[in-house]
């Protein structure tokens, strides 16, 4: 039973996403984020550089060497009263797919965009999947220290790109080496940052028009521009409207320089104020559960082997979405259909972790897997609904395997079936030929990367890849179910992991064919 003392821990979480294009500073943040929140004492480099310390976020060996993230981090703190559940994802397009299962985990995003470059194709892409799930999104323009488009240039490339109105909450008082702080519109306030500070100067005023604000500025042309940016803004944008944000229709845009650390901290605060705590969710039976419900729920988003190489530890990460969290409580698992004891379970701090007693909906938690778990697995605390699959997207790029070493393909079986597991690759195989020659599927290059360093440093395997021909995998359903009979004009036909049977076709033109041969058919680039 659910006392008011759980019911408040659950009103006080606060659940995101961060998202962007690659190189739009999106670690960069997450660090400042984290040093906002007392986290951690020093702020990281992205990259981990002589005399300087790696991101707390970019955790796995390849991380910190190529300075890129590829896995979902995790990370929990609290801040002004609230837990704070972070998921920093990859921005890379090669690693989208662990994005969108990340997004699916999320209440809210934060959307990183480069005041330089404006809204870039990766940032489109996944604010179409947080626009399908009418998920409230903040905007951080950043890079301000650096020259960049006009302030409201961005905004109309982000009314115009995305579709979604914007609606500033703080305002840039000079750019480029001229940056002097940000206007805060709603509490009319300056902040004035200077470059050995990440602490800002804050500045009450009675309005934009404050003679105040004339003692600050660098030189006449930032006073100018910001008096004349001040004027438009107050004909042409509207008042922040909560509901409208809630529903995804709008949102609050805030600019700094996460970098230097300027801007972090109204952001947070931003966000405090303004985020969702966990929402009801929606079972495929119908049911939509409330946060608070007295029944324990949850889904597995991610799953992550080799976080602790020495212990060779599989963990899945689940979102808890409706009660409380009891270490070593009963749960039953819907798929597998029978109960588990879930004995070991983590909070993290991207790779570290600490044993979790007890969580509550909007938390993230790590459980200890000794393979019960997959990706989309819902749990309950008795009651037999589910969340509902994460799907797998059509990968572009197709490869098999070739190891040196016969004694140890029995150990690379292990090791490709642990990592598909995790979503990090698709895994096919040929029927006849059986599960001794997998065919990997990925959707970028920087995957096979990804799979040949992980299979060296975490299996000790070398191994080659041999290209293939394929570019396109499709899943024939019919009426909207899954389709395992015969196919007409279909050459080679695979099985996924789940033994569902799958087409892999050379190009997309001959997904057209296929359909002309199978007219009854639907041929999905998506499986569940």
């Amino acid at each position: 039973m659910l006392t008011a003392q759980h019911k408040h821990e659950i009103s006080r979480r606060r659940t995101f996403a961060i998202i962007s294009h690659p190189d739009a500073g999106k670690t960069t943040i997450t660090e400042k984020i984290l040093y906002q929140g007392q986290v951690i004492r020093e702020a990281g480099e992205v990259k981990g550089k002589a005399g300087t310390k790696a991101a707390t976020s970019d955790w796995m060996e390849m991380e910190k060497e190529r300075g890129v993230s590829i896995s979902s981090s995790v990370m929990q703190f609290d801040f002004l009263g609230h837990r704070i559940n972070l998921l920093d994802t990859p921005g890379h397009k090669d690693f989208g797919e662990d994005t969108y299962r990340t997004l699916m985990a999320a209440d809210s995003a934060a959307m990183l965009i480069d005041a330089a470059k404006g809204v870039e194709a990766q940032t489109r892409k996944l604010y179409d999947v947080c626009k399908l799930r009418t998920m409230p999104i903040f905007t951080f323009a950043n890079k301000m220290d650096r020259e960049g488009k006009d302030p409201l240039e961005l905004i109309d490339d982000v009314e115009n790109t995305l579709g979604i109105k914007c609606v500033p909450v703080t305002w840039p008082f000079g750019m480029g080496d001229r940056f002097r702080g940000i206007y805060h519109l709603i509490e009319k306030a300056l902040y004035l940052y200077k470059p050995d500070s990440e602490v800002p100067e804050i500045i009450p005023l009675e309005d934009w028009s404050s003679p105040i604000i004339k003692e600050h500025a660098p030189d006449e042309y930032v006073l100018n521009k910001f008096i004349e940016d001040m004027q438009l803004l107050e004909g042409v944008v509207g008042e922040f409207d909560e509901e409208e944000f809630l529903k995804g229709k709008l949102t609050p845009m805030t600019f700094g320089s996460a970098k230097n650390n300027w801007g972090v901290d109204v952001f947070l605060k931003l966000f405090s104020q303004w985020a969702p705590p966990p929402q009801a969710r929606e079972t495929i039976q119908g049911e939509l559960i409330s946060p608070d419900s007295n029944m324990f729920s949850g889904f597995v988003f991610k799953i992550q082997a080799n976080m602790d190489k020495k212990h060779r530890d599989r963990v899945a990460f689940l979102r808890i979405c409706s009660g409380r969290f009891e270490r070593g409580m009963k749960v039953h698992h819907p798929r597998l259909g029978r109960e588990l004891r879930l004995a070991y379970a983590n909070q993290f701090l991207a790779q570290d972790r600490d044993t979790v007693d007890e969580a509550f909906a909007g938390d993230i938690v790590g459980l200890v897997d000794t393979g019960n778990f997959q990706i989309s697995d819902t749990i309950t605390g008795g009651a037999k609904f589910e969340y509902g699959e994460l799907p797998r997207f059509s990968p572009e790029l197709f490869a098999g395997l070739s190891i040196k070493d016969p004694l140890k393909k029995k150990q690379l079986q292990k090791g490709v079936v642990q990592l598909s597991e995790e979503g990090t690759i698709q895994v096919f195989y040929d029927p006849i030929v059986g599960e001794q020659e997998p065919i990997i599927g990925v959707v970028g290059a920087l995957q096979f990367d990804v799979l040949l360093h992980r299979l060296q440093v975490e299996y000790n395997l070398d191994v080659k890849l041999q290209r293939l021909p394929f570019s396109v995998a499709r899943w024939p359903k019919k009426e909207g179910k899954l389709y395992d009979g015969e196919l007409q004009g279909a050459s080679r036909i695979f099985k996924d992991k789940k033994g569902q049977q799958v087409v892999l076709l050379d190009k997309e033109w001959d997904v057209g064919w296929l359909e002309k041969e199978n007219p009854d058919l639907e041929f999905a680039s998506t499986s569940f």
